[in-house]
């Protein structure tokens, strides 16, 4: 059955038509993760607002800058295949588990996004181009992910990582490290959670 989403379609910049090959995208994630386990079970209910909307949240945050995007474990698409699909950018799918690639790969062509290239590597062995973005999505810590960023980033790029509760110890661990302008957004599908967009990233004494 169909969830909808929990913002409007104009606040979020989605069309009728986009919703609809979301639906299809979510349709195809079912029928995969009978299969092979993609998102946790306990999600699947709610599988729209946990990780529809959580994705397309970042939909309105992305910077007015060319070039691609690139999503660090991207596990069954979540926040990079939906941005795809949203934003018709170029974007490049960093996965190291095959079984997850191969859904990325079919989603992707049942999709029609021609602009989706994914990457079965590990994300230290993966060789996108410089991206205007970087995006991740529940999958390390902020220190770790600004160590993989600052080698994937394009000059003037930004990343946008959603983050949980421990976002301001997070924060609080990378300070001694990195110096970054760091704008704060509240998230739309959890009060605790927010969405962080960093720029200007650099290891801290690094003269910019």
């Amino acid at each position: 059955m169909k969830q909808p989403l929990l913002l409007s379609a104009t606040a979020l910049g989605v069309s009728r038509e986009t919703e609809a090959r979301l639906q299809d995208y979510v349709t195809l994630l079912l029928r995969w993760n009978a299969r092979i386990n993609l998102v946790a079970e306990s999600t699947l209910d709610a599988v729209w607002q946990r990780h529809i909307l959580d994705s397309l949240q970042l939909l309105p945050l992305l910077p007015n800058l060319p070039g691609s995007i690139t999503d660090l474990g991207s596990g069954a698409g979540f926040p990079g295949l939906v941005l795809a699909l949203a934003s018709g950018r170029e974007t490049h799918l960093v996965e190291s588990d095959r079984r997850k690639c191969a859904f990325l790969i079919e989603a992707a062509r049942t999709l029609g996004l021609t602009r989706a290239h994914i990457h079965p590597h590990r994300i230290e062995a993966a060789s996108p181009p410089p991206a205007a973005v970087v995006t991740a999505r529940a999958l390390a810590t902020l220190p770790v992910l600004l160590s993989h960023t600052l080698r994937l980033l394009a000059p003037g790029g930004v990343a946008l990582f959603p983050k949980g509760r421990s976002v301001d110890e997070e924060l609080t661990a990378a300070a001694p490290h990195w110096t970054m302008r760091v704008e704060r957004f509240p998230s739309h599908t959890d009060s605790a959670a927010a969405i962080l967009r960093l720029s200007e990233i650099r290891p801290a004494g690094e003269t910019p």
